[in-house]
């Protein structure tokens, strides 16, 4: 098949952050200042990514606050024709930081929650003080007019807050509320006991969230993304292998996905040795999975195969042993007893749901 032009690029400009949360989607192997793109490289690509029909920019991290050429970067996307999304925790902006972020054109800002309350937020960040900083710096995104997205990640310790981080999301001013359930990726998969929540949090969190997007339609739009291993179908991860976006690493690889380079049978391309372009289009690894033609029974013959297109490559390789598998996900998985599996541990009576957090460091 000949790909669709990319619509999205995430920018990892950086893994420094100041917070430490157990679920972050970061590798565990955590790239260090000196192996990090440079302002001119990162700009280079932007105009790439905006030649090739890229439309939104999402520039993230870690944290893009750790990167005092954060102001120039944006001004480089913008100047490029890019829509620029921050996503941010927060800590690291400041006021003066804002207008120059302002200044040169940033459109949007997506702003991570770790809690409703400092007891719990400040826990899962590993950060003291952070929610009281978070909130101030909300407020002070809302006082300007700038678009924001709250993006509240949920598990088994907030999950139960779900209507007070609605009510939050609502009082800080935000456009919109991403609840992302945990996926267990990155830092995640390490904290799996800690995290998963049970199927009766999860029950409780889809009615929550429909009666939410009824009562507030009109004024806060509310994204969810459910625990994968409650589902009975997996979810079109990314919208398909090298369908829709890009990610591109602190060093300059170029991936599918957050979570690709667990993948040790492919080999992810750096734009600074090959256009963009040519690895979008070209490149091994993205053509791997790209696609429907590749997929295995029962995903080949499946209703659902151009939905879900058989579910997401690292779980499958995660959870299966195999990136090419059927994501044991889906209840037509031959794994799926896989994830039953994790469940039972998970959420067992008698399961230790203070199990510590190994950190992100």
């Amino acid at each position: 098949m000949t790909p669709q032009p990319p619509i999205a690029m995430l920018a990892e400009l950086t893994h420094r952050c100041p917070l430490a949360c157990p679920y972050c989607s970061n590798p565990l192997n955590l790239l260090t200042r000196d192996t990090e793109l440079s302002t001119e490289t990162w700009a280079d690509a932007f105009r790439q990514a905006a030649g090739m029909g890229v439309l939104h920019l999402h520039l993230s991290g870690g944290e893009p606050a750790a990167r005092t050429d954060l102001v120039a970067l944006t001004e480089a996307a913008v100047q490029a024709g890019l829509y620029t999304n921050l996503i941010t925790s927060g800590i690291g902006l400041t006021p003066a930081r804002l207008d120059a972020l302002e200044a040169v054109g940033l459109e949007h800002v997506q702003l991570s929650l770790q809690g409703v309350r400092a007891e719990i937020a400040d826990r899962v960040g590993g950060y003291r003080g952070g929610f009281d900083r978070k909130m101030a710096l909300a407020r002070e995104i809302a006082a300007r007019g700038l678009p924001m997205t709250i993006n509240a990640v949920m598990h088994r310790h907030n999950l139960d807050d779900l209507e007070a981080t609605i009510a939050l999301a609502r009082d800080l001013g935000a456009a919109r509320l991403e609840v992302a359930c945990v996926q267990f990726h990155g830092w995640a998969a390490r904290n799996e006991a800690a995290l998963l929540p049970t199927r009766a949090q999860t029950d409780a969190a889809k009615a929550t969230i429909a009666a939410a997007r009824r009562r507030l339609r009109g004024e806060m739009a509310i994204d969810f993304v459910p625990p994968d291993y409650h589902s009975d179908y997996p979810k079109a991860c990314m919208g398909g292998w090298g369908s829709a976006g890009l990610n591109v690493t602190p060093d300059g690889r170029v991936l599918p996905c957050h979570a690709a380079e667990t993948i040790p049978h492919l080999t992810f391309e750096k734009i600074t040795d090959r256009p963009l372009a040519e690895i979008w289009y070209q490149g091994a690894a993205f053509n791997a999975y790209r696609g429907t033609d590749w997929l295995p029974e029962p995903c080949q013959s499946c209703a659902r195969r151009d939905i879900d297109f058989g579910g997401c490559r690292c779980q499958a390789l995660a959870l299966a042993g195999d990136a090419g598998a059927t994501d044991p996900v889906c209840s037509k998985s031959p794994d799926h007893h896989r994830i039953r599996a994790r469940l039972a541990a998970a959420t067992a009576p008698d399961a230790d749901a203070d199990t510590a957090f190994v950190y992100r460091r």
